[in-house]
């Protein structure tokens, strides 16, 4: 009890009645926590004077509070084992008329001690004080109930002397508690900075995906806009396209209308003359006198010729038959639509398809490379060439061209039914079918069935419909697509990787087999 109350006399704040808190001095002597006479002096701050909580000594002035630094230590030292009381929920076996926090636990006594009983108790060796605990079983051995002191590193169990000294565990590395506990500490901190290590990690993929997130509405806006702006150039070209085809038909008509119009009035100035001719010719036949008709001039001047009469014929004619209008000049004009949909197409395909050149020295011996560098023929005739380090050993050929950034595609045919296509690093093996290795992805066509090849592994078979492969590069996104050109098109496979070099295209063929590479 004296104890107890030498350190409410000492470590207790005689505001708050806990330990001190940051204890400071004022200058009359008493002890307090900051925060508690801060908030003291703060309550006197209208009254225009300051007084000691403890001893009511008053001043004008708001005191200047000193920082006991000798009462700090000492409640520092203190703390510990007031935490320790606070948290553990052991009591002193030895207090028996008040439950009293216990400090430590003898495991030798199997008795747990307060403040007052740890300063009495026994310090020889075989009393091993540890943190209150009432767990007492799990600190013996279960087998000779004797104190766990070592710890076996190979059966990664806690064993006492006796554990140590019989068989079980004779010529085991055998470690100290704290070292052992010291060791498992000092791997666990490693762990845990790998485990930071692995967040940061993580954090940055988030931090990308997040970013990658954001910008997915802002790409999709602008392709929208784009597509937008698009179709509404398309519907302007289309209008003024249609107008002038709608022209063209009324200038035509037009045309055509005054044309039959003024051989309509011909016909007819001509019809009534000749309907003139007739009556006076009548008149004629019908007179007595013999005299007067010798007389009156000859009537053949009055008829038209034969070949009068078959030109007016054919003027008719040709009126006739040509009377549609001019198809062949609307069907020109509709060539329009053509250009327009090229202008659609090249607004949204961004990216062009590239020329693609194959390296003849490259070439395997057994291919011959044309004169345009864009179809490689298997031949059994050994094509003597240059020994050169880029050279393939097999029937092989790579292309000129190489990417190292950007949006890419290209095309490949062949009628033939075994073949290799794909693209490759420029340090791939030379003695090695691309494909086949880790250094290259590839499209492998054997009679009527694809398979996407990568390190000598079949990623994905499919049935194949069509010679035609179209093939499409994302450097930056590391994916590498193959489509089938059928109708519709068909996707294949897209491998995905993080490309470390330039890329290559490449053809690979089989016996007797052509292939060529060319822009769309």
């Amino acid at each position: 009890m004296a104890s107890a109350d030498m350190r409410k006399e000492l470590l207790d704040c005689s505001i708050c009645l806990n330990i001190y808190t940051d204890p400071v001095t004022l200058r009359c002597g008493h002890n307090f926590c900051r925060g508690c006479i801060d908030q003291a002096l703060d309550s006197q701050e209208g009254s225009g004077r300051f007084s000691c909580p403890e001893c009511r000594a008053e001043c004008v002035e708001r005191p200047v509070l000193i920082r006991n630094i000798t009462l700090c230590n000492i409640v520092e030292s203190f703390q510990p084992a007031q935490l320790d009381q606070k948290e553990s929920g052991v009591f002193c076996t030895y207090c028996v008329d008040s439950a009293v926090p216990a400090v430590k636990t003898c495991l030798h006594c199997e008795a747990s001690l307060c403040y007052k009983h740890l300063r009495t108790h026994s310090k020889s060796p075989e009393h091993v004080i540890t943190d209150p605990t009432t767990s007492l079983r799990n600190r013996k051995c279960s087998v000779h109930k004797k104190i766990l002191e070592y710890y076996c590193t190979q059966d990664n169990i806690c064993i006492c002397v006796s554990c140590r000294l019989d068989g079980k565990h004779q010529g085991h590395k055998v470690e100290m508690l704290d070292e052992a506990s010291e060791n498992k500490k000092r791997k666990l901190r490693q762990d845990v900075q790998e485990l930071i290590t692995q967040r940061e990690k993580a954090e940055k993929s988030l931090q990308k995906l997040q970013e990658l997130m954001t910008g997915i509405p802002v790409k999709a806006a602008g392709t929208i806009e784009r597509v937008t702006a698009l179709f509404r150039d398309l519907q302007r070209q289309l209008a003024v396209l249609e107008q002038r085809i709608l022209s063209e038909v009324s200038r035509q008509e037009e045309e055509e209308s005054r044309s039959v119009s003024n051989m309509i009035g011909q016909l007819e100035i001509k019809k009534g003359k000749l309907s003139g001719k007739m009556r006076h010719i009548e008149e004629l036949c019908n007179m007595n006198d013999p005299l007067t008709v010798l007389q009156e001039a000859d009537t053949s001047d009055m008829c038209d010729t034969e070949e009068r009469l078959m030109n007016k014929d054919r003027e008719v004619k040709q009126l006739r038959d040509g009377g549609d209008l001019d198809v062949a000049l609307i069907s020109l004009t509709l060539h329009t639509l053509s250009d327009v949909i090229t202008g659609v197409k090249s607004g949204i395909y961004t990216q062009e398809a590239q020329h693609m050149l194959l390296d003849i020295n490259t070439a395997g011996k057994h291919l011959i490379i044309s004169d345009d560098r864009k179809t490689a023929t298997w031949t059994d005739v050994i094509q003597h060439r240059p020994e050169t380090p880029e050279r393939f050993d097999c029937n092989q050929v790579a292309s000129i061209n190489s990417f190292s950034s950007g949006q890419h595609y290209w095309e490949v045919e062949s009628k033939e039914n075994v073949w290799l296509v794909g693209m490759c690093y420029p340090s791939i093996d030379r003695q090695s079918h691309a494909g086949y290795n880790n250094k290259s992805w590839g499209l492998e066509k054997y009679i009527n069935q694809y398979k996407a090849k990568y390190d000598n592994n079949t990623v994905q078979s499919f049935i194949a419909s069509s010679n035609r492969i179209r093939i499409h590069l994302n450097y930056e996104a590391g994916k590498l697509s193959f489509y089938e050109l059928c109708d519709p098109i068909k996707h294949l496979h897209t491998f995905t990787a993080t490309f470390t070099e330039p890329l290559h295209a490449f053809l690979s063929l089989g016996t007797g087999c052509s292939m060529r590479i060319e822009r769309v």
